[in-house]
């Protein structure tokens, strides 16, 4: 399938539809990605709404200087960070995400990844979890974008999908119960695939770990010249 620009405004519309809203509102699914040949991945609601888990800790303990966590849902990485001491900032696109995460103590503002953000070329680290690899379906393009938010020394945390899978599909949210949002582009890409991804985008991989059977990079962009930027 070819791919859909990221920023087309039905992606930001969909986190915004009942299914998510009302997910997010009762701390819990069912809520499902559905492809439009009908398969369905399950969203874990549940652990969303709950706090940073071993997995969780495992990539927040990575984190430098202040961070940015993009499609931060309900917040718990948001408060979790705050609470090591990290000033931290999430981004979302559902209004009802970021009033769970300001209830939750974080700072969090309702907005797109692709859209101007504070303090963009001076975040520490930005983190991509819970498939948000996959915000707008162009995981490259995804890449570049994070690029321009964070320092020239800064770290990308990001997750990726624990099969090996690299797909460009469009998928609307579910709740299976005969509730859905409209269609919107979206990618999944599993550990070789998301290797190949950050290296071709312009990111060294520092690190490749698994807990809990989630799958993380650590990732630096590299500059214009192939190497690595240093620390300031």
């Amino acid at each position: 399938m070819t791919a859909t620009s990221p920023q087309q405004p039905g992606d930001e519309l969909s986190w915004r539809t009942d299914p998510y809203s009302d997910a997010l509102r009762e701390g819990r699914g069912p809520l499902y990605l559905r492809r439009t040949d009908g398969w369905l991945l399950p969203l874990e609601v549940e652990r969303w709404c709950g706090g940073a888990d071993a997995a969780d800790m495992t990539v927040l303990r990575r984190c430098r200087g202040s961070v940015v966590d993009l499609g931060c849902g309900p917040g718990r990485l948001v408060a979790a960070l705050a609470a090591l001491g990290h000033p931290a900032l999430g981004i979302d696109a559902s209004p009802a995400a970021v009033h769970r995460a300001r209830r939750r103590g974080g700072a969090a503002l309702c907005r797109s990844v692709f859209d101007p953000l504070p303090a963009e070329g001076g975040w520490g680290s930005a983190i991509l979890l819970d498939g948000n690899i996959g915000i707008g379906g162009d995981p490259e393009a995804l890449l570049g974008r994070v690029r321009d938010i964070l320092a020239p020394e800064g770290t990308l945390l990001a997750e990726a999908a624990p099969t090996e899978v690299e797909e460009r599909v469009e998928v609307r949210l579910d709740d299976g119960n005969g509730g859905s949002g409209p269609v919107f582009p979206w990618a999944r890409i599993g550990v070789p695939a998301l290797r190949k991804r950050a290296l071709a985008a312009g990111w060294e991989v520092l690190e490749e770990w698994s807990c809990r059977e989630r799958y993380f990079f650590n990732l630096r962009p590299l500059d214009d010249a192939g190497g690595a930027a240093e620390p300031g």
